[in-house]
């Protein structure tokens, strides 16, 4: 199955009953596997998950911990971007010239890379004493 087809699909699992806006996410681990995960909402919106967080976590909980490319697609105007958070999430487990592909539901696509779209990201490294 392909990402997009991945994402496509789980995204009808979304729980939005708040807003209303579901997105579904995959991502393809070193091993080749597909993960996908879908927005969860609950009544103390917007404490959450987000798709790309639910396909992560799908992927460490499988013994996997590093992702090689993403696709993310929800239906609105246009292409859906990360959140801040899933951003940093998506540079914990993936390179920085690791592909996200972001998409309506429409079709419309754009790609950007993990340091394209976090750049400066806080990573491992930083944790490390002087």
């Amino acid at each position: 199955m392909s990402l997009k087809d991945a994402a496509l699909a789980v995204r009808k699992n979304a729980h939005a009953p708040y807003s209303s806006f579901q997105v579904g996410a995959a991502i393809r681990s070193a091993s080749g596997k597909v993960y996908a995960g879908c927005n969860v909402e609950n009544v103390a919106y917007p404490e959450g998950t987000c798709a790309e967080a639910g396909a992560i976590a799908v992927m460490v909980a499988s013994g996997e911990v590093e992702l090689t490319e993403v696709y993310v697609v929800a239906d609105c105007p246009d292409p859906v971007p990360p959140c801040g958070g899933c951003r940093q999430k998506l540079a914990e487990f993936g390179k920085g010239d690791v592909v996200v592909t972001m998409a309506t539901t429409d079709g419309v696509e754009k790609s950007m890379t993990i340091s394209e779209l976090l750049p400066g990201a806080f990573g491992a490294e930083h944790m490390e004493e002087s």
